[in-house]
């Protein structure tokens, strides 16, 4: 690195696109300095993916110890929520202090403040604990990540209004609630507090529950969302919000007639999408451009219109996934560095922690017809598989699409553990294996992963534990 900068590879951010971008680049020998004007980790370690599925995990006891008794378990459950929460904060301390141990043991020099452009080489930062710093640098890696949409007359800091950040650092459980949005972050946040005994209303502008996936995807959830007695309105839109004397009194219109509805609850969860942080950086003074929706375009190695510049994570759009951000910064730390950074398509998996689980990865069937292939479709239904049926658990199937090669173009995972057994789909989508090759693989037994060797095997007509199609 020229000697003139006084750093080779500025970050800003540190979430996991930002600290794995900063990690990566030093262990390529540069001369790396992270700027966080939060805390290390980002939204997804601190106020979203882990804390989230924290609390998941133990709504989840919960419900398996109140609803045993077809296992022969009886129980009385006593939630104390606010030590549920500390427990929930002290795994996020934890991960929170590793990854800055991490970044250090690289060699990665860490500022605490907020970093802004005075020039395509120079940026001022506003630092937490001290005097403000000019840092000249090569390249810059900007990784500032998402915040939570406002919507007009839900603004967070209204008594009553919650994010998901809000609603994850709550003292005590509301007896009440309401979630604006049917998406993966308003349905996760329903069922993780049904669980626990709130009662809860969904209102969703649109006319079904996480409208990305395709209905027979989504039926399973949407069946224990109403088990667990969560009322879901679609075509709904949250038009107002005013406080009462104990909570919130949340107005709606139908989308088509216009007649409106009134709830009233303790508080109202807002969780309809996500929009990139890009006002802290002062953009304009380097001439770097945003797209409509203020996302910042790159190239596949992250690059933006100003050479030197990389953008990574949800500050660079769709797919705005902790682990796509991730990878991003891989790949520019390592386009940076003249490394081989790999990049191009890849096989993207995503994941809902609703109850069942939601897993994807690649092509569904109807997208594949789409695109001139010729689809065959093998599928395994959880309630055939052994290991489901010892879990209680067997609402959903595992589905594999392929073409007329039998190469797997795609996935879909709906049941338990979705989420740890779609990396397999995912592989075979990544290098190109065929159904006929997962279908040779030993699965061990009993376990769930063999619904996938089934649902490969019944794509060749040759399934075990299923009727072939």
């Amino acid at each position: 690195m020229s000697e003139e900068f006084d750093t080779g590879v500025l970050v800003v951010g540190g979430g996991p696109a930002g600290y794995v971008a900063a990690i990566r680049a030093a262990q390529y020998d540069l001369d790396v300095t992270l700027v966080e004007m939060n805390t290390l980790g980002g939204t997804c370690l601190n106020r979203g993916c882990i804390p989230s599925k924290a609390l998941i995990s133990a709504a989840d006891v919960v419900h398996e110890a109140r609803t045993g008794s077809q296992m022969g378990i009886t129980a009385e459950i006593d939630v104390e929520f606010g030590r549920m929460v500390e427990w929930k904060d002290d795994v996020v301390r934890n991960m929170n202090w590793n990854v800055g141990k991490l970044c250090r043991a690289n060699g990665v020099s860490i500022i605490e403040g907020r970093a802004a452009f005075e020039d395509e080489h120079s940026v001022r930062i506003e630092r937490l604990d001290g005097e403000p710093k000019q840092l000249t640098f090569e390249h810059a890696v900007l990784a500032t990540g998402s915040c939570p949409i406002e919507l007009p007359g839900f603004e967070f800091d209204r008594p009553g209004v919650l994010d998901a950040k809000d609603a994850l650092a709550l003292d005590e459980l509301p007896d009440s609630l309401v979630v604006v949005g049917a998406g993966y972050i308003g349905m996760e946040l329903a069922m993780l507090f049904a669980k626990l005994g709130v009662d809860i209303t969904v209102v969703e502008a649109l006319d079904s529950m996480m409208p990305v996936f395709s209905s027979d995807v989504v039926a399973p959830v949407a069946s224990a969302a109403s088990d667990l007695g969560i009322e879901v309105n679609y075509g709904e839109l949250a038009s107002a919000c005013r406080p009462t004397g104990e909570g919130v009194s949340v107005a709606t219109e139908d989308v088509d007639s216009g007649d409106r509805r009134e709830y009233v609850a303790d508080a109202v969860l807002v969780a309809v999408g996500r929009n990139p942080v890009t006002d802290t950086m002062d953009l304009d003074r380097i001439g770097l451009e945003q797209d409509e929706d203020g996302f910042v375009p790159t190239d596949e190695y992250g690059r933006t219109d100003v050479d030197h510049v990389f953008a990574v994570g949800d500050l660079a759009g769709e797919p705005m996934l902790a682990h796509v951000g991730s990878m991003e910064g891989e790949i520019a730390a390592a386009e940076i560095a003249g490394q081989d950074s790999s990049a191009g398509d890849r096989a993207i998996p995503s994941v809902v922690f609703t109850s069942p689980e939601i897993a994807t990865v690649g092509l569904t069937e109807a997208v594949a017809e789409e695109t001139d292939h010729s689809v065959s479709v093998g599928e395994f239904p959880m309630r055939a598989s052994g290991r489901a049926l010892t879990t209680g658990h067997t609402d959903g199937f595992v589905r594999l699409v392929s073409g007329d090669d039998g190469v797997v173009l795609g996935g879909q995972i709906v049941g338990p553990e979705a989420s740890e057994l779609i990396s397999e789909i995912t592989l075979a989508v990544e290098e190109g294996l065929t159904t006929a090759e997962l279908s040779e693989v030993i699965h061990p037994h009993p376990t769930l992963s063999e619904a996938i060797r089934e649902a490969a095997a019944n794509e060749l007509d040759l399934a075990i534990h299923t009727l072939n199609r």
